[in-house]
């Protein structure tokens, strides 16, 4: 399999160790996080703001701090972030209190948080195709994108059953000591491996190049990360609404709500090593059509007369999810480091700006109706996939490059 020979790379092993450690961690203090609050506040609307506070940095940084991102392009540099995370993180059940000003401190640590979330997210993906040969971007994106989906669905499930048997403080100590074992190992590989080349280089030998430029020269790509950004509605859909559309004519139970998760959860990592393996030329036309698949699923569901037919719309819509995420991602590893670094930090803005978007947008309609919810989420990305998908003809455009620079 591409991944096991990957991981034989001692390069590729410690930058997968170190993401796995750092989004299980990442997993885990949200996990943590939103049950505090809850637990002390009871909130709903404060449980919610947990999940704008993460988003925000990603959006506000993407938009006006390019150059501040651009500084931490460097190994050293996201070993000093983890570094960083790990304190906040250990530091922060210490200043809580089921107060007014503990809840203050906790959700001003949750920005902090989600400030070097945003630093370290697109630098890091933009340094993984440089690990590679010509000919293994794809396998690349495809094997970091696998790890960050089992670590989004083990670290819920760590959570869980860590708060059953330790408090509150252990359990962000843990997450602490997954930040710091992650930045040891930045760090390690900062000195195993010559500095990546930085924006400066770049624009020593040409003139800088301004992201909408960027976009422009390459429509598909604004097209791919545009659309792509619009993922969050169906996302939100089965998060939020999928408990009450459960409770609106399917089973109540919390056994079949876990179960229809798995099945998702499954789905994912079925369809990423697929995703892995595809060196498609109309790539574009893949995105759009897998992202099509996910938005008929999502809509679908809102049909689903049956656990059963719920649960094989969500494997499908768990296995479509990635071909296209995988397959953007790979194109975009494909650009030299100054240009792959501005449009990671471009796709990581759409996707946070769709997710805010999704969580104001998605619970009020939930409410006045669960089906409507997954019918109007889904609709809006099929209907913006299938239209992109038709108006773009191929996935190559003028100032696209030939072959994958890494």
């Amino acid at each position: 399999m591409e991944y096991a020979r990957l991981l034989r790379q001692r390069p590729v092993l410690v930058l997968w160790l170190a993401r796995s450690l750092s989004m299980l961690a990442d997993r885990l203090y949200a996990m943590a996080v939103l049950w505090s609050v809850w637990a002390g506040t009871g909130s709903a609307s404060l449980t919610g703001l947990v999940a704008l506070l993460e988003s925000l940095p990603y959006v506000v940084l993407g938009v006006v701090g390019r150059r501040v991102v651009a500084r931490f392009a460097s190994y050293g540099a996201l070993g000093a972030v983890d570094a960083l995370r790990a304190g906040v993180a250990v530091a922060l059940p210490l200043a809580w209190s089921p107060d007014a000003r503990g809840t203050a401190v906790v959700l001003g640590g949750v920005f902090v948080l989600g400030v070097l979330g945003a630093l370290f997210d697109p630098n890091f993906e933009a340094l993984v195709p440089g690990l590679g040969r010509a000919g293994q971007v794809q396998s690349l994106t495809g094997l970091f994108d696998l790890t960050s989906r089992v670590a989004r669905i083990t670290g819920h499930a760590c959570a869980g059953a860590l708060l059953l048997v330790v408090s509150k403080s252990e359990l962000f100590t843990c997450v602490g000591a997954a930040f710091a074992v992650s930045a040891a190992a930045l760090a390690g590989l900062a000195r195993l491996l010559p500095p990546p080349p930085r924006a400066a280089a770049e624009r020593g030998r040409r003139p800088a190049v301004r992201v909408t430029a960027l976009v422009r020269e390459r429509p598909d790509i604004g097209l791919a990360i545009g659309v792509h950004g619009a993922l969050p509605l169906c996302v939100a859909a089965t998060t939020i609404g999928l408990p009450a559309l459960l409770a609106d004519g399917h089973d109540t139970r919390a056994g079949a709500y876990g179960l229809i998760t798995a099945v998702s959860g499954i789905g994912a990592l079925i369809g990423n090593p697929v995703a892995g393996g595809l060196r498609p030329r109309a790539w574009l036309a893949v995105c759009c059509a897998a992202w099509a698949v996910d938005g008929l699923a999502t809509a679908s569901m809102a049909a689903a007369r049956s656990d059963l037919v719920l649960g094989s719309l969500c494997l499908l819509s768990g296995l479509a999810v990635p071909v296209g995420t995988v397959t953007m991602r790979a194109r975009l590893g494909t650009y030299p480091p100054a240009e792959r670094l501005r449009l990671m930090a471009v796709e990581h803005t759409a996707t946070r700006v769709g997710t805010v978007v999704a969580i104001l947008v998605l619970p009020p309609l939930v409410d006045a109706s669960p089906a409507g919810a997954f019918l109007t989420a889904g609709t809006v990305v099929f209907l913006l996939t299938g239209a992109v998908g038709l108006s773009a003809p191929g996935g190559r455009r003028r100032g696209a490059p030939a072959s994958e620079p890494v």
